[in-house]
């Protein structure tokens, strides 16, 4: 419980330091996050079964939080290392993506509809600032993050997941979902008022929560 404190702590002086805009703060804090949640997953679970690929998804989150810190020219990179680390959920929940039923169909349709309409509206700001080497990128992640969302959603109505460790699973991804769309719409379409404080409280609450889901599920 003391890591889960400590990754919590460590969110907050990241939030911080983007607020007072004190780049050193950021610098050494915003990995500390992912480095507590790796080691509470490892201590709590040993990495066994399915556990293991959220450590995976852990360790490439921690490798894109370092290359964004540069987002301007790491961006493309640490885009990769989102993506990687998102498949890597996805390897994880994978059970869930076997599941089909009207309420499966139903969340997928929704979730792709939404996915949809946003993508649209940000791979056409891509395209008019230039950056048309971005679209193909932008357009795979997009489709990632959407399945990883689809299969969080679905340990809701899963019997085999418990019950707050679905929610916790299910909240956390929705989280990391609108984190990154926050910072894809905040660097493409236009500047939300306090963009980035917001992109990092919603990636931070997201994969507090996800790892904790995991953890309440699988220790």
């Amino acid at each position: 419980m003391i890591l889960l404190v400590l990754a919590c702590l460590f969110a907050v002086l990241e939030a911080l330091a983007l607020w007072k805009n004190i780049p050193r703060l950021e610098y050494v804090v915003k990995p500390v996050v992912m480095v507590c949640l790796f080691i509470w997953l490892y201590l709590s679970t040993g990495m066994q079964g399915m556990a293991w690929w959220f450590g995976v998804g852990i360790l490439f989150s921690l490798v894109g939080d370092i290359l964004l810190l540069f987002i301007d020219r790491t961006f493309i990179f640490g885009l990769i290392s989102f993506l990687l680390a998102h498949s890597a959920y996805i390897i994880g929940l994978r059970a869930e993506l076997l599941a089909m039923s009207f309420l499966s169909l139903m969340v997928a349709f929704i979730l792709g509809i939404s996915a949809l309409r946003v993508m649209r509206r940000i791979v056409s700001a891509v395209r008019e600032k230039g950056q048309t080497r971005l679209v193909g990128p932008v357009i795979l992640y997009s489709i990632i993050i959407t399945v990883m969302l689809y299969a969080a959603m679905l340990t809701l109505f899963d019997p085999a997941w418990k019950s707050a460790a679905s929610l916790l699973v299910a909240a956390g991804a929705f989280m990391f979902y609108v984190s990154d769309l926050i910072l894809a719409w905040n660097k493409f379409v236009t500047p939300i008022s306090n963009g980035r404080l917001l992109n990092i409280g919603c990636y931070h609450a997201g994969q507090i929560m996800l790892i904790a889901g995991v953890i309440a599920q699988f220790a």
